[in-house]
């Protein structure tokens, strides 16, 4: 696919919906005159739920599609993709690609100092193990949970409401004492308040978005002085219009949606 205005030197950005527009917000917030390319599989959500080989195998699709469209780095602002997909599409993919799980464990070790650290998430991403085995090798003890009813209470746009601190207050029930909770989901930075309310204000929440892009930033060279914004395309293998509407939640979307038959994701 050729675009009629090509970006300048964009850095692609896939989510298995819209979650990832956390991601892709934090790195415009601190590359502003940088291009992106965003890559949302909504034709294909959740991946949290599927086996871990088919969501690696959307991922090789994805990153050939991206790696196409000539990006310079590749961002997985996926948690469950990060943690099964990323090795591969590190050895595959001719750019630099980040995911948003070590930057996560490298700032919850950073913020802790009992070395209690938890994590919550969707299913497929805490089944996995990724954030748990990267905090124990570090001496880190950790408590994981998965939390599969938040994303929905998000894309309601129910993140600040009675209902969500019910469930936070029930996935958070069993928790021992932490110090530092990561939010290993793209959607969970939007319930920080309830998130907050319930686990304390001793305890540090970890936004893997932030982080992320924080690592991102740091591996490209400062935008020359008066360089234009930065421009944004969003490709959607689901409902154009229904990406923008669930994606209002997030803060909406700025810039050109583009429909992307999911055929031509072959992995």
């Amino acid at each position: 696919m050729t675009l009629q205005n090509p970006l300048r030197q964009p850095i692609g950005v896939f989510d298995s919906g819209v979650g990832g527009l956390t991601v892709l917000q934090a790195l415009r917030r601190r590359m502003p005159y940088r291009d992106f390319i965003y890559l949302g599989d909504t034709a294909r959500v959740p991946y949290g739920r599927k086996p871990p080989e088919m969501v690696v195998d959307f991922a090789t699709g994805i990153a050939d599609f991206l790696c196409g469209m000539g990006v310079k780095g590749l961002v997985v602002a996926c948690n469950t993709a990060s943690a099964v997909a990323l090795p591969k599409l590190v050895e595959r993919c001719p750019v630099p690609a980040w995911g948003v799980i070590d930057p996560g464990v490298q700032a919850a070790i950073g913020a802790t100092v009992s070395g209690r650290v938890g994590v919550i998430g969707t299913k497929g991403t805490i089944a996995s193990g990724a954030y748990q085995r990267r905090l124990e090798a570090k001496g880190m003890q950790v408590w994981a949970q998965a939390c599969p009813m938040l994303v929905h209470i998000v894309e309601e746009g129910l993140a600040d409401s009675p209902e969500a601190e019910i469930l936070v207050r029930h996935y958070l029930s069993g928790r021992p004492e932490i110090d530092a909770l990561i939010l290993g989901c793209t959607h969970y930075p939007l319930l920080k308040g309830p998130i907050q309310r319930v686990a304390g204000a001793a305890v540090h929440l970890v936004d893997s978005a932030e982080v992320t892009a924080e690592t991102v930033n740091a591996a490209f060279e400062p935008a020359p002085a008066g360089s234009a914004p930065g421009r944004v395309i969003h490709f959607v293998t689901g409902d154009p219009v229904a990406f923008g509407h669930t994606a209002k939640v997030i803060g909406g979307v700025e810039g050109e949606v583009i429909s992307l038959p999911v055929a031509e994701l072959a992995g």
